[in-house]
C-alpha cells in the first residue's frame, strides 16, 4: 500500500512510509555566500524576518540549534490567526546541511502534521544553491487543509529569505 493509500488510525493518525502527495522538493539560487544563507536558517534574529508567507510575522521564534535541540515558532498571520510550530533539530552540518521535524500544532497543542525538513547548501561560484526537500511523516485528518498551502507558504518563505539576504548584503 503507496502513503497515499495509507490507513488512518483510530486515533485520526496516519504515518507515511514511502513518499506521500505531500512530500516536496525546492531549489533556489540566492546570490548570497553559504555561509550567510546558512545562518539565515539557524539564527534567530534572521529566521524571525523570513519565515512565513507574505504578510506573516514571528512573535515567537526560538532555536537551539544543536542535535535535538528545539524549535518554536508562532506565525502570525496577517488577520491575526496564530498558527504555533514546535520541532527538533536532527542534524547540523555547518554550512552544509540543517535537518529538523516540526510539527504543525492545533489549538491544543497537539500536532496535526509532522514534516521531516532536509535544508542542503551548496556553494555555486559565490552563490548559494539551495534545496529543501520536505517530507511529510505522520498527518491528522484535519492535515490536508493546511498541507495544500505548503507550497506556495515555502515558496513565499523562501522570497522573504531572498529579500532579506539582499538587503545584508547590500543588494537591495
Amino acid at each position: 500500500m503507496s502513503a497515499n493509500n495509507a490507513k488512518v488510525s483510530a486515533a485520526g493518525i496516519s504515518n507515511a512510509k514511502q513518499s506521500s502527495e505531500w512530500d516536496l522538493v525546492i531549489t533556489r539560487v540566492f546570490d548570497a555566500p553559504r555561509e550567510l544563507v546558512f545562518k539565515a536558517w539557524t539564527e534567530t534574529k534572521h529566521m524571525a524576518q523570513w519565515w512565513g508567507p507574505k504578510g506573516f510575522t514571528n512573535p515567537v521564534c526560538e532555536l537551539d540549534v544543536r542535535a535535538g535541540g528545539a524549535i518554536r515558532i508562532h506565525m502570525r498571520a496577517p488577520n491575526g490567526v496564530v498558527y504555533p510550530m514546535s520541532g527538533v533539530f536532527e542534524e547540523i552540518i555547518e554550512p552544509e546541511r540543517l535537518v529538523f521535524v516540526s510539527s504543525a500544532l492545533d489549538d491544543k497543542g497537539n500536532s496535526m502534521f509532522d514534516v521531516r525538513s532536509t535544508v542542503i547548501f551548496a556553494e555555486q561560484r559565490g552563490k548559494t544553491a539551495l534545496t529543501l526537500q520536505l517530507r511529510v511523516i505522520k498527518a491528522t485528518a484535519q492535515a490536508p487543509q493546511y498541507l495544500k498551502g505548503m507550497e506556495a507558504g515555502w515558496t513565499q518563505s523562501l522570497d522573504r529569505l531572498g529579500d532579506l539576504l539582499d538587503v545584508i548584503t547590500g543588494r537591495h
